[in-house]
């Protein structure tokens, strides 16, 4: 069993910066996969960015160059650093962890980006 709580958002001006963490109840050494997905109020849910337990990352077309997801074994806890915020970042983002073929997410954190 995993428990992820994320943290970090908030209202930010465009163009500003943000970082989430998603902290993990337990290790995460042996978790296969990471990421954050986003949902926006009327929009489909949206792959950010993923980080496999070797490091390797891939990110979403819409944040590719902005966003830099990252993970810390030795604190549990996965980051989201997040640059030059648009509008259109606006969204709950939340984050998962694949652990064992059971994907677990956190309850979400709301980032609201305004211009």
């Amino acid at each position: 069993q995993v428990q992820l709580v994320e943290s970090g958002g908030g209202l930010v001006q465009a163009g500003g910066s943000l970082r989430l963490s998603c902290a993990s109840s337990g290790s995460i050494f042996s978790i296969n996969a990471m990421g954050w997905y986003r949902q926006a109020p009327g929009k489909q849910r949206e792959l950010v960015a993923v980080i496999s337990s070797g490091g390797s990352t891939k990110y979403g077309d819409s944040v590719k160059g902005r966003f830099t997801i990252s993970r810390d074994n030795a604190k549990n806890t996965m980051y989201l650093e997040m640059n030059s915020l648009k509008p259109e970042d606006t969204a709950v983002y939340y984050c998962y962890a694949d652990l064992w073929g059971t994907r677990y997410w956190g309850q979400g954190t709301q980032v609201t980006v305004v211009s």
